[in-house]
Formats: structure tokens, C-alpha cells, sequence
């Protein structure tokens, strides 16, 4: 009797695939991501590069939703937090600025942080770090849990804005064509955009990206939160992050 061999490129003869976990699965989306960037982080492509089906992901994640508020959780570890001691207003800045450039570094992961709803562990200690340095310098408690949704809000608009100014000719058109219609305002009909114009553009985004954290302490310092302004029961409630996502 002749000894049974496995033809070719049976199954005996390749390595086991690796068990699916839900932390490979958003490394290896991680991975895409910063390959070819977030557009490219779909279900299908993401089964493609672990070698099993979409329908195998699902387990794990929900959907791409999931997904991509999973691999901002994951880059919300990189995030540098300020050392103990000095000023809380500007290690707080900084905090913000770091997070802000690190959605700088992936465009489209900026953009989806607007409705992301991110709640790893990352994503926890960020806010821990946010609401610890407002505790710092006082703020109270209220004033402090709103205070956060604004930040945060801020700096991921102002991430999502810079993403859409790629370089491009087309967002470089896009730009010169605004900076034209406000200095070719009108003084008659746009008085106060006319005489603006200047300032209107002026600025580096570094420079403006701090007044608007400024602007905002300052304002949450000074703005109680009252006992009348919490939702009620019929209210949706507001959760913390990026998008500050509403709750179904």
C-alpha cells in the first residue's frame, strides 16, 4: 500500500492562523491605517489582511463605526501627558495640543472622531487627565463635566478643519477663493466683514489653536452650570468625547 501524501498547499502544510482577539484585530486596523490611511479600514479589507472572512470580524466589532472609534481609543495612548508641577492652565494646554496633533498625524481619523464614541481605556484616561487638571485649578464639578465635552469638541473640530486642508490645488483653490470673498467684501453691505477681513485670516493654527483653549477655560471658570440647565428626562443625555455623541 502506498504511503497517502496531501497535495500541494493542503492545509497540513500551512502554518495555524492565529487566534482572532479583538486587540489583533484593531492593531492590524491600526496598521492599515497608517499604511494607506482610514478610508481603507473596512471589514472587508480587514478580513483580507487576517486571512478569514468579514462575517468572522463581526464577532469582535460591531461594524466600522466600532472600529474606527477602537483605533482612535488605541492612538489616544500616544497622547503625551504633562509632567506634575507648574501652571494647570498651560499643562492642561497641552495635554489638548497633544491630542489635537495627534489626529493632525491621520486626517481621516480626525474627521471620524466627530462621531466617534470611543470608550477603551485610552480614551478613560484621557478624560481622567482633563477633568484631574481642571479639579486642579479649581473648577467646579459641574462647570468641569460640560467644561470637557467643550475641549474636546474644539480640539477635534480643529483637527477635522486641518485635515480638509490637505495641500491639495483643489483645497489650496478652496482657501484663495475665501480669503478673496471676504477681502472683496463690500463696506456697504458687509461693513464689519470688509473691515475685518485682515484679521479674519490672520494667525498661525498654533496661535489660534491656544486662544480657543484659553477662550474656553476662561469660560468655564466663569459659567455655572445650574441645577435648571441639566437634562431631564426627556432630555438626551450627552456623553463625553471626541463627537460628544448623543445616546440612542
Amino acid at each position: 500500500m502506498t504511503e497517502r501524501t496531501d497535495p500541494p498547499g493542503s492545509r497540513r502544510e500551512r502554518p495555524a492562523k492565529p487566534a482572532l482577539t479583538r486587540g489583533g484585530i484593531v492593531a492590524v486596523a491600526v496598521g492599515i491605517m497608517r499604511a494607506e490611511g482610514l478610508q481603507k479600514v473596512t471589514m472587508r479589507r480587514l478580513a483580507q489582511e487576517l486571512d478569514t472572512g468579514p462575517a468572522s470580524l463581526y464577532v469582535y466589532v460591531r461594524n466600522t463605526a466600532e472600529l474606527h472609534a477602537a483605533i482612535l481609543d488605541e492612538l489616544l495612548a500616544t497622547v503625551e501627558r504633562p509632567p506634575a508641577g507648574g501652571d494647570w492652565r498651560d499643562r492642561l494646554e497641552r495635554l489638548l495640543t497633544s491630542y489635537t496633533l495627534m489626529l493632525f498625524e491621520h486626517p481621516g481619523l480626525a474627521q471620524s472622531a466627530l462621531v466617534a464614541r470611543p470608550s477603551g481605556a485610552h480614551y478613560l484616561n484621557l478624560v481622567e487627565a482633563v477633568l484631574a487638571l481642571l479639579d486642579e485649578g479649581g473648577v467646579p464639578s459641574g462647570q468641569a463635566a460640560w467644561g470637557l465635552d467643550l475641549l474636546l469638541q474644539y480640539a477635534t473640530a480643529t483637527a477635522a478643519e486641518h485635515a480638509g486642508r490637505d495641500g491639495t490645488p483643489r483645497t489650496r483653490g478652496e482657501w484663495d477663493a475665501l480669503a478673496a470673498a471676504l477681502r472683496g467684501a463690500s463696506g456697504r453691505t458687509h461693513p464689519h466683514t470688509a473691515s475685518l477681513a485682515d484679521e479674519l485670516l490672520s494667525g498661525e493654527p498654533a496661535a489660534r489653536l491656544s486662544w480657543g483653549f484659553r477662550m474656553l477655560l476662561n469660560g468655564i471658570l466663569q459659567t455655572p452650570v445650574h441645577a435648571s440647565d441639566h437634562a431631564s428626562d426627556h432630555t438626551p443625555v450627552r456623553t463625553p468625547g471626541p463627537g460628544t455623541p448623543e445616546h440612542p
